[in-house]
């Protein structure tokens, strides 16, 4: 398969987690209301697919899940994203001891294993979504921060930036014309993998009781949830599992990039 296809192919999956997103509002079923006489039913009827243990609309839940599992983890990977590329720029373009401290503090954070990290930072506010997203970001901007710096570097030591800066040309000229579009392919490239990070991190930890509580209807704690009733209604547990798996390698798809 072609580089175009498999980004074509992304997308396409990426559209149909994000299609499945805003179906839920206009299927209208709330996602946290219990019906215990239609617990672990089977897709159809008034529920296309099926029901929880607790009788609560798997249709529902699965859209609501979507919105906040995928579109909360996007903004972490921005965040990140905008906080590790600007950093790394400045750390090229400034050098000396902004450098040195930037790269330290780089090291530091990447010593902490990443779900470690983001467990410290929810730590001072269980179950609430803020601490659990500016956890991630915290753990994953030290990759945008290192390939952006190192891509800025090199740029910086070539021929033309060196006689830009002879003939006059400022610090955002240089930005704008030689670094920015060397750097910009890297990290369009590398948030999508960060993204996808950010959404199997979030279902990881739900797992361990860190990440969203019952019954908040995110993926991983939807799974957690379930796992008891794998024998009864096995599909019911499959789908945010297949869910996951379809927004990660979406993701993953989409970041490929065809190589000269």
């Amino acid at each position: 398969m072609t580089p175009s296809r498999k980004r074509l192919l992304g997308g396409a999956m990426l559209a149909a987690v994000a299609g499945l997103a805003l179906l839920g509002p206009l299927h209208g079923a709330d996602p946290l209301r219990q019906n215990l006489p239609d617990a672990l039913l089977p897709p159809g009827g008034a529920y296309p697919l099926g029901t929880d243990h607790l009788g609560r609309d798997m249709l529902a839940r699965l859209s609501a899940g979507a919105r906040l599992s995928f579109g909360l983890a996007l903004l972490a990977a921005l965040l990140s994203a905008m906080a590790g590329t600007l950093l790394g720029l400045l750390a090229a373009l400034r050098g000396g001891w902004a450098e040195r401290l930037l790269l330290g503090l780089a090291d530091a954070v990447q010593a902490l294993p990443a779900l470690l990290l983001v467990v410290l930072v929810t730590a001072f506010a269980p179950g609430e979504f803020l601490p659990l997203y500016l956890g991630i970001a915290l753990a994953l901007w030290v990759e945008f921060f290192r390939i952006s710096r190192n891509t800025a570097a090199g740029v910086l030591a070539r021929p033309q930036v060196e006689a830009a800066r002879l003939l006059g040309f400022g610090t955002g000229h240089i930005l704008r014309r030689h670094l920015w579009p060397e750097v910009a392919p890297l990290v369009a490239t590398l948030f999508a993998f960060a993204a996808g990070t950010a959404v199997t991190t979030v279902a990881a930890l739900a797992f361990v009781g860190v990440g969203a509580r019952p019954p908040v209807p995110e993926w991983g704690s939807m799974m957690t949830e379930l796992l008891p009733y794998y024998a009864d209604a096995p599909l019911a547990l499959l789908l945010p599992a297949f869910l996951i798996f379809l927004t990660v390698l979406g993701l993953h798809l989409l970041a490929g990039r065809e190589r000269a």
